[in-house]
């Protein structure tokens, strides 16, 4: 009998993994948050985490928040975002999966199939919003968290930038939005075409 072989996965990161990070970062200062999780995370995957380097406003269904880019390929990303005044709107529907890992304050949600009642997910929480499924979101006053997306990545950049161009106006956030990604994009698919990086 042939014993069973594993099979890697094609992805860098683990939602349960994250969730453990951001677990182990609540309470940490909003000054250092940012910071430590990303070496924490790193710690854990190191050479695929990049340090944070700025914040970027983005304009998304309806929701403002600021985020910073921790990881980007071609399918997953990993990121920190949130607002200090909170903010509500439309997750969007996407071919990609989400994780969302609350580091501080409360993300509320509710589905078209039950309107009524609402999630209320808090600081050291995850939520999952599976590929193909949407519901409406809100911070009520503020929130910080670890997002990770596993999918076809530059699907997700419409919905990233149609409120910045067509309703807020806003090209500089649109254009540093673009410029970040083509940043961590740009060397990854040269690793990629010369069989140093794997797709994810």
């Amino acid at each position: 009998m042939v014993p069973a072989m594993a099979i890697a996965s094609p992805f860098v990161f683990d939602p349960e993994v994250l969730h453990e990070v951001t677990r182990s970062t609540v309470g940490v200062p909003r000054e250092e948050m940012a910071q430590t999780i990303a070496a924490r995370v790193a710690e854990h995957y190191p050479g695929h985490v990049e340090p944070p380097s700025g914040w970027i406003f983005s304009c998304a269904g309806g929701c403002l928040y600021s985020f910073t880019v921790l990881h980007a390929s071609l399918t997953e990303y990993l990121l920190i975002f949130g607002t200090p005044v909170g903010t509500r709107g439309h997750t969007g529907r996407h071919t990609a999966a989400i994780w969302d890992f609350v580091i501080d304050g409360e993300l509320w949600y509710f589905d078209e199939s039950n309107p009524l009642e609402r999630e209320v997910h808090g600081a050291g929480d995850a939520y999952h919003l599976p590929a193909g499924q949407s519901q409406g979101l809100a911070i009520p006053e503020r929130a910080w968290v670890l997002e990770y997306a596993r999918g076809f990545i530059p699907g997700l950049l419409p919905f990233g930038l149609a409120d910045a161009i067509n309703s807020a106006l806003d090209y500089r956030t649109a254009y540093r939005t673009l410029a970040i990604y083509s940043k961590f994009y740009l060397p990854y698919l040269g690793r990629l075409a010369s069989g140093r990086a794997r797709l994810g």
